[in-house]
């Protein structure tokens, strides 16, 4: 489909909503990256809360207001790519593509058929950059019988594979998910472990309106309770085999409520206590339950940003090393939009992004739809 040597933008933005992350990268050669510039654009207070609504909401939403949501999130997905290209300082002519993987809206693997969605109008990102742009990765995934996430394994196998020791990567968005990379070049893995940010971020936004525990701080100064703990961890999530998906339309804050209903009145600083518990060990019982040989997990994502989360990770994990994906040359950040970079040079190139081993796809596929500039 052409020649894929160039640079990429990659654009995403992730169960937390937080913003678009935005990246200017190349590939030069198996196993090398290059960043000219990286971002971060917020969204607006309306248009997070917006978002944040529409995913939670489980009943029939308005299609007028989806397809508005669409136009808008596509506009500003637009604006953030002719940011991070003129921070990148590269003239426009060497962005071979643009990489959007959009907003998930909903993730319902679990329907028959299944099927996932992504929004943020790819049209609207060509029209106006004039950048040939690369979105809706997922779904030809999911059309081969496939999870649609997480897709990242393949370039974390190209980055961070070693050939004498046992790996997994973890990102820590909204939702945790685990890249097993086996030492020898056995077969990669992954999967959506549970909640990583999402449910203590909706309990601080309900209580405090806030956007999180910055730091973990509250989280910190509370008691884990041990039989709320229990009681979540039971989850048949948890124990479901892979490979497997999941997102803010299963664990969010109707989940959260069906448990406090049936437990004690907790405090706010302990219920966000417990809910770090609640993705510390069950990351940790997911990585021993899939790769018990693992050595080292190199973290990445918002969560990095939490110290209370990653002593709860450290302490569950022990004696497995946790690194951050900064060690090995790329911002923790920026590590998904790098990926969505990936995968747009994977489309041009005519290659596969997925792994059918991670996804459970029929096979390799070449994922995404393609809007010449």
């Amino acid at each position: 489909m052409g020649d894929p040597s160039g640079w990429y933008v990659g654009l995403i933005s992730g169960t937390s909503a937080d913003g678009i992350d935005a990246v200017v990268a190349r590939f030069p050669a198996p196993g090398q990256i290059d960043i000219a510039a990286a971002q971060m654009t917020p969204w607006p207070d309306d248009l997070r809360q917006q978002i944040i609504a529409f995913a939670r909401q489980r009943a029939q939403v308005n299609i007028d207001d989806v397809a508005l949501l669409d136009a808008r999130i596509g506009l500003k997905f637009a604006a953030a790519a002719e940011s991070v290209i003129a921070a990148s300082a590269l003239p426009r002519s060497a962005i071979r593509a643009i990489g959007s993987h959009g907003q998930t809206l909903r993730h319902r693997i679990d329907l028959a058929p299944p099927w996932t969605l992504q929004i943020g109008d790819p049209s609207r990102i060509v029209e106006r950059t004039g950048i040939t742009t690369v979105a809706d990765f997922r779904r030809r995934d999911v059309a081969a019988q496939g999870q649609g996430a997480p897709l990242l394994p393949a370039l974390h196998a190209t980055l961070f594979s070693d050939p004498d020791e046992d790996r997994a990567v973890l990102n820590l968005g909204g939702i945790a998910n685990l890249t097993l990379l086996p030492r020898a070049s056995g077969t990669v893995r992954g999967f959506d472990t549970g909640p990583a940010n999402c449910l203590s971020d909706q309990v601080l936004a309900s209580e405090r309106g806030a956007a999180c525990d910055l730091d973990g701080a509250l989280a910190r100064s509370g008691l884990v309770c041990e039989s709320l703990l229990a009681a979540m961890l039971a989850d048949p999530y948890f124990a479901q085999p892979i490979p497997k998906s999941t997102g803010r339309e299963y664990f969010n804050q109707d989940w959260l409520q069906r448990h406090l209903a049936l437990a004690a009145p907790i405090e706010l600083a302990d219920l966000l206590a417990t809910l770090i518990a609640l993705s510390a060990r069950s990351i940790a019982h997911a990585l021993r339950l899939t790769q018990a040989t693992t050595r080292r997990v190199i973290v990445c994502g918002g969560g990095v940003h939490n110290p209370t989360l990653l002593d709860a990770l450290a302490a569950a994990l022990d004696p497995i090393e946790l690194t951050s994906s900064a060690r090995f040359g790329l911002d923790p950040d920026f590590v998904e939009a790098a990926g969505f970079a990936w995968l747009a040079r994977q489309t041009l190139a005519g290659l596969p992004g997925n792994l059918a081993s991670v996804t459970g796809a029929a096979g390799p596929r070449i994922l995404g739809a393609i809007w010449p500039a």
